[in-house]
């Protein structure tokens, strides 16, 4: 065995709250993500704001030998937000009792280290911890991230088209944290 695949055997990423320090970091991981996925569809002209909204209640990043290797935020739900409201109806509670996971993403260059499913548990755990419930929503034509979801027992609530722009319709399928 060579010195390479023991060191990439021992890397453990792990996950802490994203500091203001790390805001560059992470939009350079995300723009590694949006050329090599398309994420997030329409580029921010300010990313670091876009990773940081007001509404955000919480942020993480994932860190693999020593550099951000992917990022998650939870926020409140906000106008524009499908999902917040079609869990909601179905618990019979208001939209205030959701949290949204957002600006979740992992650098392309650190997938297959388990990183997505670290961030969506803690994101999942950070909602839980605030007494709301998780929900998110993901544009259809990234199958990867919907198959994480629906691998770690999210439910799907509805597919729906979105108005993103004049000109820009966006299926969106939206997705409730399971339990």
């Amino acid at each position: 065995m060579n010195s390479e695949n023991t060191s990439r055997s021992a890397t453990r990423p792990y996950v802490r709250p994203r500091n203001d320090r790390d805001l560059d970091a992470c939009v350079r991981a995300l723009a590694a993500v949006h050329e090599r996925d398309g994420y997030p569809v329409n580029w921010p002209e300010r990313p670091g704001d876009w990773l940081a909204p007001p509404s955000l209640l919480a942020a993480w990043v994932a860190d693999l030998d020593g550099e951000v290797a992917g990022h998650a935020g939870l926020s409140l739900a906000g106008t524009g937000d499908v999902a917040p409201g079609l869990w909601s109806a179905r618990a019979g509670v208001g939209p205030e009792a959701t949290a949204v996971v957002s600006r979740l993403f992992v650098a392309p260059g650190a997938r297959g280290h388990g990183i997505g499913r670290l961030l969506l548990d803690r994101a999942v755990s950070g909602a839980r911890a605030r007494g709301l419930h998780p929900v998110l929503d993901v544009v259809a034509s990234d199958t990867a991230a919907i198959a994480l979801y629906e691998r770690l027992g999210w439910e799907l609530l509805a597919e729906v088209e979105q108005e993103w722009g004049p000109r820009q319709t966006v299926t969106v399928r939206c997705y409730a944290a399971g339990g």
